[in-house]
This record gives C-alpha cells, structure tokens and sequence, in this order.
C-alpha cells in the first residue's frame, strides 16, 4: 500500500489528514512532538506509524523517517504540514524571539522535511514521490500584523517551486496547498479573540475539506501534478478590490 508521511500531525490540518490517509488504508507516518497527541490520532490504527520528534531538529528528524521508510520500505508522499502563528504585532513590536521560532518551525523545519523526503524519493526504487507543501494564503495576502507568518510562508512558496524544477527530471513531483481558514482550534481562539473585541466572526470551512483537498493532489500519478491550489472558506475576504 503507499506510504505518506505527515508533520504536524497531532492537531488540526494535520490530524484531518491523517484520520483521512489512515481510513483510506495508506501507510501513514504521523511526526509531532507529543506522543500522547500522536496516539489519540493513530487510535491503535495498524497503518499508523507514530513518530515523535521536533521538526527544528535535524537529527530527531533524520531518525523519523529513517525509522517510517524502514517499516514501509518507501515514501511516497510527504505532507509537509508542521508550523506555528507566533503573536501579531507591528514588525517594530514582534520580539525577535518569535520571529526566531518561526523561521525555525515554518521555513527550517520545512526544509529539513523536504531534504529528507527529496533524498528518499531519489534513492528509492522505482524511484520518485510527490511533497505538498503547506503554504497559506498568507503566500499570497497577509494577515494584519502577522508579519513573521506572512514572510515565512512566502519562502515556502520559493521551497515549492525550486524543488518542483529540481526534482522535474527524477520524478518527484512538488506542489503547495494554500489554505484559507480552515476550523481548528487555532482559528476558532482567533475567532473568540475577535468577536470579544467586537469584530465579525471569522468565515471557517471544515477541515475536512482540506483533507479531501491534500488527497485529491496525492493520489494523482507521478505524470501530473497540482502546483498550486488554494483551498479556503468561501465567504473570506480574498479576492476583491479595497
């Protein structure tokens, strides 16, 4: 059966992947920090491969998917999902603290997941595999005062389209889901946050959406891919003139 690896997979956009991959009978690796988290989300499944350890550590995380690609014989696709909203403020505000973490989690340990998967899918036979990155509209448009997130995903962008050229002619497909709002316990803080403040609610989707979304690009054959596609609650504010 294939194999996929997902980081962040204990919560939120990671989870509903996984719970979908699983259900589908995929071989799925589930990366995060907290085992206990990895364990609800695995729920005994026997095709599930829970595999702790820090995205922002690249031993940790050689040893991850040296472990899963053991097991499975084979990576197939990786979900590279893993990341974190540091606190909003103005850039002159934002202690570099937190712009540190976010490089560190959003754009590092991104690409040490990619490192690791690209190198995998090159060694393997037959060779070849897919990685999704997780971009973010904010790729596109920023939120307010989330200059960290903003800057960091529009790298990931960069990620995206230089390793979809390198691994064009080795068979390693790249493509990047940008998601707009999808509900997770994240969002729903921010929405709390928002209405206390008296501002309007935030437009949501289910998450399963975006499972269904990161499904319908992996499972395509190698000789197709989704470059880029945008995945987020109809009734944002995205698209428009201000």
């Amino acid at each position: 059966m294939p194999s996929i690896l997902i980081t962040g997979a204990s919560a939120g956009i990671g989870a509903a992947c996984a719970a979908k991959f699983l259900a589908e009978g995929w071989q799925v690796g589930l990366l995060a920090r907290r085992a206990d988290a990895l364990a609800a989300v695995a729920e005994g499944a026997p095709n599930a491969h829970c595999l702790v350890a820090d995205v922002t550590d690249a031993a940790a995380m050689e040893a991850a998917f040296a472990e899963f690609t053991a097991r499975t014989g084979r990576l197939d696709v990786l979900f590279n999902n893993a990341g974190i909203f540091t606190p909003a403020g103005m850039i002159d505000e934002v202690p570099l603290g937190d712009w540190e973490r976010a490089v560190s989690t959003n754009l590092t340990g991104m690409f040490l997941a990619a490192r690791l998967a690209f190198g995998q899918m090159r060694r393997q036979e037959p060779r070849g595999g897919r990685i999704i990155n997780n971009g973010s509209i904010s790729a596109h448009v920023p939120r307010p005062g989330a200059v960290c997130y903003t800057t960091t995903k529009h790298a990931i962008t960069g990620l995206t389209r230089q390793l979809s050229l390198d691994g064009r002619d080795i068979d390693i497909a790249c493509g990047q889901i940008d998601i707009g709002n999808a509900r997770t316990p994240l969002l729903e803080d921010l929405d709390r946050a928002n209405r206390a403040k008296g501002d309007p609610p935030v437009a949501m989707m289910d998450v399963s959406h975006v499972a269904d979304a990161v499904w319908s690009m992996a499972v395509l054959p190698l000789e197709a891919n989704v470059q880029f596609m945008t995945i987020m609650a109809r009734q944002m504010p995205y698209i428009g003139r201000g």
